[in-house]
């Protein structure tokens, strides 16, 4: 049995935690560079501000409606987070990180009542971190999904809503192909050319046809639908194929310092992953491209892959490789408006060639160089030891007019309490 818990509305939640005025006001936050809409409380969705609106086309109606706005705040969001994923580890044996919003859990094996028991852990996860939670119950993961939907759409659930306890064919007669996890626009498109058009014609279909049509995965979201438990519990995350640091500007830069300073961070983070999961990386790829919406400007866009001797996670070498690589892209002219780092052939730290013409003692070197500067930033704050051709420039850095203080991450931005 699964259950799955999905913070209600979390980025617009996380800012009301420690705003309890904005508690039944519309709320909204904002992409990067306050771009446009990625969050609404159910507020701003009555009101009927959209997924993806640009703010310029909504700022005079978010005043005149009393909007409350929000520049992304991906550390407060970030550690609300990860309470959160605390807090629900300790309510199950096993658990599955989804995403930033999103947990399953492992309910196999209890005895209670599971309704009861979720009501306790929205409840308890509510108290302890101030984010409201829905959980949807259900024998499999994509049913769990459905349910999860459902408990926020009918407020009379109490934010829990148990698959078992419902007529399941009047149910899936009304959801939607595209409601379904995991089918896209394109699949949604071919199952309604063959007359499935809602989640209980695709569970009635013969799961052998719908493999020979669609393949493995849609196999497994018919049994799935028809209580066939075929997509496991995964605790621990797939080691990924790549890692990718990048940002649109706050403004356009046109100097190759501005620049080189942004490629810097972005190598320097990038880094910073590998370290943390173990991983190196053989390639680093830099680019940069000017904006495609902006026609009244020259246009241009270039990458450059930089090989290294051997994998490595060693964050000055990546910030050299990603240096070497600008140089050979830069055109001057130009209006920049997103440059990033890729590093697409990962490896397991613990696989590595050295090289016949490099001394021993200089990877040893590197690892404890990298040691103590991962524990001087855990220690004292992710960026308390920088490299510095990351502070030449400062223009590169995103717009954030918005931004809600960092609570829960920099103790100079600690929530205050005046008596």
């Amino acid at each position: 049995m699964f259950a799955i818990a999905d913070c209600n509305n979390f980025y617009a939640s996380c800012e009301r935690v420690f705003q309890p005025k904005l508690n039944g006001k519309p709320v909204v936050v904002l992409s990067n560079n306050d771009g446009c809409v990625i969050a609404r409380s159910n507020e701003a969705k009555i009101l009927g501000v959209a997924m993806g609106a640009p703010y310029f086309q909504i700022e005079q109606f978010a005043k005149q409606e009393g909007i409350a706005v929000f520049s992304s705040n991906y550390a407060l969001y970030g550690d609300l987070s990860r309470r959160v994923v605390q807090t629900l580890s300790s309510f199950s044996p096993r658990i599955e990180v989804y995403s930033i919003d999103e947990c399953f859990l492992d309910f196999t094996g209890l005895t209670q009542n599971l309704t009861t028991y979720s009501l306790e852990i929205c409840a308890i996860v509510k108290q302890w971190t101030g984010i409201p939670i829905s959980i949807g119950i259900a024998p499999t993961k994509t049913l769990a999904k459905l349910a999860n939907r459902l408990a926020k759409k009918d407020h009379s659930t109490g934010g829990v809503f148990d698959w078992r306890m419902v007529d399941a064919d009047a149910v899936l007669g009304s959801i939607e192909l595209d409601d379904i996890w995991g089918i896209a626009r394109r699949s949604k498109d071919k199952l309604q050319a063959l007359g499935v058009h809602n989640a209980l014609q695709l569970r009635n279909v013969e799961p052998t046809l719908i493999r020979q049509q669609f393949g493995v995965v849609m196999e497994r979201i018919v049994n799935e639908l028809r209580g066939n438990s075929c997509i496991p519990l995964e605790e621990m995350p797939a080691p990924k194929k790549q890692i990718m640091t990048s940002r649109s500007f706050g403004e356009k830069l046109t100097e190759f310092n501005d620049l080189r300073a942004a490629v810097s961070h972005f190598a320097t983070r990038s880094a910073e992953k590998l370290r943390q999961q173990r991983l190196s990386t053989q390639v680093l790829t830099v680019f940069i491209h000017t904006s495609p919406f902006d026609s009244h400007k020259p246009q241009y866009a270039n990458s450059a892959t930089v090989e290294f001797d051997r994998p490595t996670n060693d964050s000055a070498q990546l910030v050299a490789a990603a240096h070497q690589g600008l140089q050979r892209i830069y055109r001057k002219g130009f209006s920049y408006q997103k440059a990033g780092v890729l590093l697409p052939d990962l490896w397991a730290e613990s696989i590595s060639q050295i090289s016949l013409f490099e001394a021993g003692d200089n990877v040893l070197r590197s690892k404890r160089l990298m040691s103590a500067l991962d524990d001087i930033n855990r220690k004292h704050g992710r960026r308390s030891l920088r490299y510095g051709s990351e502070l030449i420039s400062h223009r590169w850095q995103m717009r954030q007019q918005f931004k809600s203080p960092s609570y829960t991450t920099r103790i100079d931005e600690l929530f205050t309490i005046q008596i």
